[in-house]
Formats: structure tokens, sequence, C-alpha cells
């Protein structure tokens, strides 16, 4: 009996795509999670209105919302460059015009993860004058 499938094929094991088409699910139910909690502390819990600096400030002050926000903006950027890695390798035939796109897709990648981890890390609250 032949079962159709719908989307792309599980890759073969014990490669890197493997580990990718793994990843791909693993982070998207883990961002669903992650940004359904940041919708609901930020635009639900807490009034549009009341979140400027002050209120960032107060709450990068724990390091679980430091954490929890790095690890939004970590999965998020590694998940959306994997998408487009696969829609590269799809639809990007030639190989000198692959090399380019995903050259700079990796270097896109680690800029945003890098200014990223950077605000996050060094973050220091600076005294409001009003």
């Amino acid at each position: 009996m032949l079962v159709e499938t719908i989307g792309r094929a599980r890759p073969a094991a014990g490669n890197f795509e493997l580990y990718s088409w793994y990843f791909f699910r693993v982070s998207g139910v883990l961002l669903v999670f992650l940004a359904l909690g940041h919708l609901l502390t930020m635009h639900i819990v807490n009034n549009v209105d009341v979140i400027d600096y002050r209120f960032v400030a107060a709450r990068w002050d724990n390091p679980f919302w430091r954490s929890y926000d790095w690890f939004l903006l970590l999965l998020a950027v590694l998940h959306g460059s994997n998408g487009v890695r696969i829609v590269v390798d799809d639809y990007v035939h030639t190989r000198g015009w692959r090399v380019l796109a995903q050259s700079a897709l990796y270097t896109f990648t680690a800029i945003f993860i890098l200014v990223g981890t950077i605000a996050v890390l060094t973050f220091q609250p600076v005294a409001q004058v009003r």
C-alpha cells in the first residue's frame, strides 16, 4: 500500500538534513509556546500603554526574562534562516548563485544573533530624567 505524504519527505538518517528536519519541528513547537508567552506577557497581562523603557529595564533586571527573550530571539532567527536555507536549496539551481545566497543567509543570521545577543547581555538601565 502506497501512502502519500504532504510537504517534504523526511530526510535519510545520519546527515545534516535529518538534524535540520528535527530542529525545524522542535523549534517550531517551542516558538509557539515562547511567542504565546511573550504575547500574553506584553499585550494581555500588561497594557501596551505601560510598556516603555522603564518596563523593559525592570523586566530585564530579572535573569529569567533576559534568558527568555534571548532564547526567543535565537530560536526565531535560527528557525527562519533554516526555512530560507531550504527555500534556497529548492529554488536556486545554479551552484554559484546558491553559494552566494547561502553565504549571505549565514552572514545575516550570524549578524542578527550577534547583535541580539550583545543587546540582551550588555543592556544596562540608565536613569531616566523627566
